[in-house]
C-alpha cells in the first residue's frame, strides 16, 4: 500500500471546492458521469484505431444509490487506469487526462478538459473511493482512497475485475438526500440525458400484483444520440416536434424550429423553437439549454444567445464556448461574440426564408412570432435592419402589411397638414369600439397594437422615420387625430363655453388615481355629446414604464392616469343643457356676466393706461387699483361659477352623458355604475 500526499498548491484544497469552486454542489454527479463518457470515448477511439483488442462488450455506465449505506456509485467500462495513471490524474489535481489525450488523438470526440471535476465528489462526500483496472493486458486492480484531506491510500491488489472504473462516495451527513434514488435520478435527467454513452440507473419497474417490482430490463436514463446531432436532411418536420416535447413535455406545439450546424470559425450544433407565449414573456426565459458535447452545462444562456433570443427555447451544444471549472459562467472570448452573431444571422434569415417562401402560414403564426420580432428589434440594431422586411402590422380587418406595404395603402388619406404620415392603431377593438368605429367612419384605416412591446416598437419606429406617427384611436377627438387644412367651427361661442364649465366640472368624477380635464371640441353634431380621450404621449410612457421597471417604472406609477373630458360643443344635447342652464339661473345669468364683462373691460382699460411702465414704476394707488380690479373679476366669476356648479349638480343629463363616455371607456364601475343604472332607467320610464 502507498500513502501519499495529493499534489495541490494549497495546503487544503478541499474547503476551497466545497465552498467556492463550483458553483452548484449537485453538479458532482454530472462531473463524475462526464468523466466516465470520457473513458468510454476514450475506449471506442482506441479500439477504432486498433490499439485494444476483442469485443468492447456493453458500455453502459451504471449509477446506484445505496441508502442504507450511505453511498453513491459509477461504474464505467470504459479504458480504465493503472497506479501510474491515477498517480498523475487523481494525485495531480490540475492535470487533466481528458486534456492530454485530446491533444494525442485531436480528431475524437472527447468532452475533456476538466481536470478538477473528479474532485467535486468531496463537496458531497466524507470519503471517495476509486476501484479501476485498465484496458491494458496484465494491468492490475487499482484501489485508491481519501478522506477529504490531502493525504490518500493507494494500492495495487489481485482482486480479478472488469475492465474500467467504479468510483464510491461515502456521503456526508448533510448530503444524504443523494443516497435517494429519486433524488440521483432527478440529477441524471437533468444533466445527462443527453450523453452519448448509455447511463443505466436501476431497473425498469412494471406493476404487478399491487406494486411496483424490478424487470430485467436496465433503466436507461440518456437519449445517446439528440436530434441536434443527426444532419438536417435527414430529419423531418414531426420529429422536431416530438423532440421539442422531449425537452418540454408539458410544452404546447412550437411555431417553428431553427436547426444550427456550424463548423468553421467554431464549431455549434442545436436546435432553437419559437414557443407560443401567452402572457408574461419574462417567466419564458431561461429555457434554451447550453450542452458542451452533449453535457448539460447551463440553461443561462445571457452572452451566448442576444437577449430577445432567449425568448427561445431548445439547445445549444458548442464545445467552443469557453466556461470556468463548475461549467456554469461564460467567461470573455471573441469565439462567444461571433456565436452570438451567428445566432442572430441565422434567426433573422429563417424568419425571411418563411415570410418570403410561406407568407400565409407565416401571417398565420404572426400573432405569437411578433414578441419575439418586436423584442429583437427593440434592443439589437443588427437584427432589426434586417427585421424590417418581415415585421408585420395587423389591421382590424384581419390583415397583415409589412410598414412600406401599409403605408402605401394609408397615406392618401392619413397624411395630415405637416405631411405626418398618421398610424391608427387601438389596443382593444371592443373595449375601445366607439373610438374604432368613429375612425372607420372617416374612412380611415386602423392598427391593432395588442402586444406587451407595442409601445417600445412604435416608439423604435418613430425615431427611425420622421415622417410618421402612431396615434391611438381614444388619444383625442376623431377630428383632431389627423389635422387636416380645413377645421369644424363650434357652436358654442367663448363665452358659453365659460358658462358650461364650472357645470360639467360639478358632475367631474372623483378619484385620486385619476385627473379629469374638460375641454369643449367642434365636433360633428351627430358624434357623441361627451368623449373621454387620453394623452398619447403620457399614456405611452407611463405603460412602457411599467413594463421595464426600474426608477422610471416608481415615478410613473406615482402619476395619476390623465384624461380629458371632451364636450361637443355641436352636440344637440349640449346645446340643450346650455338653454336649461340659462333658464335656472334665470335673469340673473345674464346680470352677472354683464358685471363681469364690465370689470373685465375696466382691467383692460387700465391696463392700456400704465402699459409700459415697470413693476417699480408702479405708484402705490396704480398697484391698489389693479389688485382690487383683479379681486373683483374673481369674486364675480367665483359667485357664478358657484350658481352653475349648483345647477349643473342637479342636472341628470349632465351626469348622464359624463357616464355613458365613462362607461364607454371602462371607467364607470362599482357605485358609480349602480346609480348610471338606476338613473337611466328612471330617464327611460320618463
Amino acid at each position: 500500500m502507498k500513502n501519499g500526499k495529493i499534489g495541490v498548491t494549497t495546503e487544503n484544497i478541499f474547503p476551497v471546492i466545497k465552498k467556492f469552486l463550483y458553483s452548484d454542489h449537485e453538479i458532482f454527479l454530472r462531473e463524475l458521469i462526464s468523466n466516465s463518457v470520457d473513458a468510454t470515448q476514450k475506449l471506442k477511439a482506441l479500439s477504432s484505431m486498433g490499439d485494444v483488442k476483442g469485443e468492447l462488450g456493453d458500455l453502459t455506465i451504471r449509477v446506484s444509490a445505496d441508502k442504507e449505506a450511505k453511498t453513491l456509485t459509477v461504474t464505467d467500462r470504459g479504458i480504465g487506469m493503472t497506479a501510474d495513471e491515477v498517480e498523475r490524474y487523481i494525485n495531480q489535481i490540475a492535470f487533466s487526462s481528458a486534456e492530454e489525450f485530446m491533444e494525442k488523438y485531436k480528431n475524437q470526440a472527447i468532452i475533456g478538459h476538466f481536470g478538477l471535476g473528479f474532485y467535486s465528489a468531496f463537496m458531497v462526500a466524507d470519503k471517495v473511493e476509486i476501484f479501476t483496472r485498465s484496458y491494458k493486458e496484465g494491468a492490475k486492480t487499482v484501489h485508491w482512497s481519501c478522506e477529504g484531506s490531502p493525504e490518500y491510500e493507494m494500492e495495487e491488489t489481485a482482486e480479478q475485475r472488469d475492465r474500467g472504473t467504479t468510483i464510491v462516495l461515502h456521503l456526508s451527513a448533510d448530503t444524504l438526500e443523494y443516497g435517494e434514488d429519486s433524488k440521483v435520478e432527478e440529477l441524471l435527467r437533468k444533466y445527462c440525458r443527453f450523453l452519448p454513452v448509455p447511463i443505466a440507473f436501476g431497473k425498469v419497474k412494471e406493476w404487478k400484483d399491487g406494486k411496483y417490482v424490478d424487470t430485467n430490463k436496465d433503466n436507461i436514463i440518456n437519449n445517446i444520440a439528440p436530434l441536434w446531432t443527426v444532419k438536417p436532411t435527414e430529419i423531418t418536420a414531426e420529429q422536431y416536434k416530438e423532440f421539442y416535447h422531449e425537452l418540454y413535455p408539458i410544452g404546447e406545439e412550437p411555431l417553428f424550429s431553427i436547426h444550427l450546424n456550424i463548423d468553421y470559425p467554431f464549431h455549434l450544433t442545436g436546435i432553437l423553437y419559437f414557443p407560443k407565449i401567452r402572457n408574461n414573456f419574462e417567466i419564458q426565459k431561461n429555457k434554451i439549454q447550453l450542452y458542451s458535447n452533449q453535457v448539460y452545462v447551463t440553461d443561462q444562456v445571457e452572452g451566448i444567445v442576444p437577449e430577445y433570443l432567449t425568448l427561445l427555447h431548445g439547445v445549444i451544444d458548442s464545445p467552443d464556448i469557453p466556461l470556468n471549472v463548475s461549467r456554469s459562467y461564460l467567461q470573455s472570448d471573441s469565439n462567444v461574440k461571433k456565436i452570438s452573431n451567428y445566432i442572430t444571422r441565422k434567426v433573422a434569415d429563417r424568419l425571411q426564408e418563411l415570410f418570403t417562401t410561406m407568407r400565409a402560414d407565416y401571417e398565420q403564426k404572426w400573432d405569437d412570432l411578433k414578441i419575439f420580432i418586436e423584442y429583437g428589434i427593440i434592443t439589437d440594431e443588427k437584427f432589426a435592419e434586417k427585421a424590417e422586411s418581415f415585421m408585420l402590422w395587423k389591421t382590424t380587418e384581419g390583415k397583415y402589411f409589412t410598414a412600406e406595404e401599409y403605408k402605401e395603402v394609408v397615406k392618401g388619406n392619413q397624411t395630415d397638414k405637416n405631411g405626418t404620415v398618421v398610424f391608427l392603431y387601438v389596443d382593444d377593438p371592443v373595449e375601445k369600439n366607439s373610438f374604432l368605429e368613429s375612425a372607420k367612419a372617416k374612412g380611415y384605416d386602423v392598427l391593432v397594437m395588442d402586444g406587451q412591446l407595442d409601445n417600445h416598437y412604435v416608439n423604435w419606429y418613430e425615431s427611425k422615420h420622421k415622417d410618421a406617427r402612431f396615434v391611438r384611436v381614444d388619444s383625442d377627438v376623431i377630428d383632431k387625430l389627423i389635422q387636416k387644412d380645413e377645421t369644424l367651427k363650434m357652436s358654442l361661442s367663448e363665452a358659453q363655453q365659460e358658462i358650461m364649465r364650472p357645470v360639467f366640472e360639478s358632475q367631474m368624477p372623483k378619484d385620486e388615481k385619476i385627473h379629469y380635464n374638460i375641454s369643449f371640441e367642434a365636433m360633428a353634431a351627430d358624434a357623441a355629446p361627451v368623449v373621454i380621450t387620453q394623452n398619447e404621449f403620457m399614456r405611452r410612457m407611463k405603460e412602457m414604464a411599467a413594463i421595464s421597471g426600474g426608477g422610471m417604472s416608481q415615478f410613473y406609477s406615482q402619476m395619476p392616469d390623465n384624461f380629458t373630458i371632451a364636450v361637443n360643443g355641436n352636440n344637440p344635447i349640449v346645446i340643450d343643457i346650455l338653454a336649461d342652464v340659462e333658464k335656472s339661473y334665470g335673469d340673473k345669468l345674464k346680470t352677472i356676466t354683464k358685471k363681469i364683462d364690465a370689470a373685465v373691460a375696466e382691467e383692460r382699460r387700465f391696463d392700456e393706461v400704465v402699459k409700459g411702465k415697470k413693476e417699480e414704476e408702479l405708484t402705490p394707488e396704480e398697484k391698489s387699483t389693479r389688485e382690487e380690479l383683479s379681486k373683483k373679476i374673481v369674486t364675480l366669476r367665483d359667485e357664478r361659477d358657484t350658481r352653475l356648479r349648483e345647477i349643473g349638480g342637479e342636472n341628470k343629463l349632465v351626469k348622464q352623458i359624463i357616464d355613458l363616455a365613462l362607461l364607454s371607456n371602462g371607467l364607470l364601475k362599482g357605485k358609480n355604475l349602480t346609480e348610471f343604472i338606476q338613473r337611466s332607467i328612471s330617464l327611460i320610464e320618463k
